[in-house]
């Protein structure tokens, strides 16, 4: 992965983000030990302190604990907490956009959930 270091969004969102996706695609397992500061800043060429940043926000989302000394680990029920995250705020979020982008354009309901029944999301869903 690679940053948008040009983007809106900080680059420490951005690393707890790609930290997120690796949770939730299975690359971290629950209490397995995620990568450190250093180890990030390495990866993405970033400044050490902007990757603890990234990592403390999962911590205080107890996606992520501290054990001292040792690093952080993945929480038992992290993917859950990022699913539940996502779906309830940044989905919300990204749908209330659409609608209302929709109501400018003047598209109907009937017209958008033809759209978004037209796009394939992997699998059929009833």
């Amino acid at each position: 992965m690679a940053l948008n270091l040009d983007g809106t969004k900080p680059i420490y969102i951005q690393i707890s983000e790609w930290l997120e996706n690796e949770i939730l695609d299975g690359n971290f397992e629950s209490d397995q030990k995620i990568y450190s500061q250093y180890q990030l800043a390495e990866i993405f060429n970033i400044n050490p302190a902007t990757a603890a940043k990234g990592l403390n926000i999962l911590a205080e989302e107890q996606i992520l604990y501290k054990k001292r000394g040792l690093g952080m680990f993945v929480a038992d029920n992290a993917k859950d907490m990022i699913l539940s995250k996502r779906k309830n705020h940044t989905l919300k979020r990204l749908v209330q956009e659409i609608v209302m982008e929709a109501q400018r354009l003047n598209v109907s309901k009937q017209e958008l959930i033809e759209m978004i029944n037209t796009i394939n999301l992997g699998e059929e869903r009833e």
